[in-house]
């Protein structure tokens, strides 16, 4: 993605603002993609190692695509966080993908914890949203074992959480 378009997405994910209503979907919203195999995407570790989602055949996955101003974004994370230490044993990979233009702003959200059980990579060129498209921030997708994505939850308030677990309880223990 050239440098326009990155910043016209940053702009169009601004003015769509950080929802702060979450809706987890089968359908709308995000959840056409429900049902399809997840597109081949590759991001970067904080690390600086190059991840792609296929390397996680074989686990869920919740794929959460977020920014460090999305005041949403900020609530989700941490429960995301404790999420992935839980469901760890069960087979279940967090990834949360930031779209922070600046790397810094990610590393200093990030400091809000002394340990991460989540992964964290950054997509500063948006390639990630540019493929997926979610229509609010934050936008998390669980991925079955197989590469399809099986549940999408656009935007975020704190009551989400425990649906999102459910879900990758059940996606996991499918």
């Amino acid at each position: 993605m050239d440098q326009g378009r990155a910043l016209a997405l940053a702009a169009l994910l601004a003015l769509a603002g950080c929802a702060t209503s979450g809706a987890t979907s089968q359908s709308g919203g995000g959840g056409n993609l429900v049902g399809a195999p997840v597109p081949e995407l590759h991001v970067e570790s904080l690390g600086g190692k190059d991840l792609g989602v296929g390397d996680y055949r074989g686990k869920v996955v919740l794929l959460d695509v977020w920014a460090s101003w999305c005041g949403p974004c900020k609530q989700e994370l941490p429960m995301l966080d404790d999420m992935a230490k839980r469901l760890r044993g069960d087979g279940v990979e967090v990834l949360a993908v930031s779209v922070d233009q600046e790397r810094a702003n990610v590393v200093r959200f990030l400091k809000a914890r002394p340990h991460w059980s989540l992964t964290i990579a950054h997509d500063p060129k948006g390639a990630i949203a540019d493929r997926l498209g979610p229509e609010k921030m934050p936008t998390s997708y669980i991925i079955d074992r197989d590469g399809i994505i099986r549940y999408v939850n656009s935007g975020f308030e704190p009551s989400d959480a425990a649906v999102i677990e459910r879900r990758l309880a059940e996606v996991a223990h499918h």
